[in-house]
């Protein structure tokens, strides 16, 4: 009884949260549609400039900003997150790896704000010193890296600890060194966990709003260089809901749809890959 009582629970959870998740794409597609039947398709990416104002609706050098700025990050982040989780399943003593893990699972609870607000007191000073404005592209990409490395690590972590133990003693037996069984045996069998791990780490550095709005520099540009300021979608939204009516309230939900479907992208592939598929590499 208890058994029943307790799998309809957790059904019912799980229906309301799909449930819920349906309905705010459904919602976000009702309030971006006005925008999307006065504009089309082709003129958010072919508009001049974004001036919902006077009729411009440039999006895709915000689209462009979004997708730099969390690849940079991720490429940025991932060796780190990777020489972590090696050195917690490989070379710390326990007595040394947990309290790393709880010290990389602590800079995961670290407030948005308090990256954004080192960011623009430390890193911004650095950039400008190099190549003026400061407030850029490669500034976000900086302070995105930190915030998605515990992501990385800890997923990369799990990854490496959940590799069958037989397979490392089979490297032994064969007389392969500890480097060899780390990059031959271990980071290949745990790649669907590290894969899940970055994609889940890039869709969280799309939807990171408040650290990027305060170093990125919020120009509406596709960059030149790493020190060009830069506008992303979720900086977009949060600059101009405020005032924004009609059209261009309308044309900033069609921000918040694009990201929603830049996410459920990337949740699907990682579901794919976790399911033990690999992605395809062209060589």
């Amino acid at each position: 009884m208890r058994d029943a009582v307790f799998t309809t629970s957790l059904r019912a959870t799980a229906g309301l949260s799909a449930a819920l998740v349906v309905l705010i794409g459904v919602f976000l597609l009702m309030a971006s549609w006005p925008a999307l039947q006065q504009v089309g398709v082709l003129r958010w990416l072919t508009d001049d400039s974004w001036q919902p104002l006077s009729g411009q609706f440039l999006l895709w050098p915000m689209i462009a900003g979004s997708l730099l700025a969390a690849l940079g990050a991720v490429l940025l982040a991932l060796p780190l997150g990777l020489c972590s989780a090696v050195f917690c399943n490989f070379y710390a003593a326990p007595a040394v790896a947990r309290p790393w893990r709880r010290t990389v699972e602590l800079m995961a609870g670290i407030p948005s704000v308090v990256y954004g607000f080192w960011g623009l007191v430390v890193l911004v000073p650095w950039v400008r010193a190099v190549a003026p404005p400061g407030p850029s592209l490669l500034a976000a990409t900086l302070v995105l890296a930190l915030m998605i490395l515990p992501t990385l690590a800890v997923s990369a972590d799990a990854a490496l600890a959940a590799v069958s133990g037989s397979l490392r003693q089979a490297g032994q037996a064969l007389g392969l060194g500890r480097v060899s069984q780390i990059t031959r045996i271990a980071l290949p069998a745990a790649r669907a966990g590290i894969v899940t791990g970055v994609l889940l780490s890039v869709a969280r550095a799309l939807g990171e709003t408040m650290a990027v709005l305060m170093v990125a520099g919020n120009v509406v540009q596709v960059p030149s260089s790493v020190f060009e300021p830069v506008r992303v979608l979720t900086a977009n939204i949060a600059l101009e809901m405020a005032y924004a009516v009609g059209h261009h309230r309308s044309a900033l939900f069609v921000s918040g749809l694009v990201l929603f479907a830049l996410t459920v992208l990337l949740v699907l592939l990682a579901e794919w890959i976790s399911r033990g598929r690999r992605p395809h590499v062209p060589v």
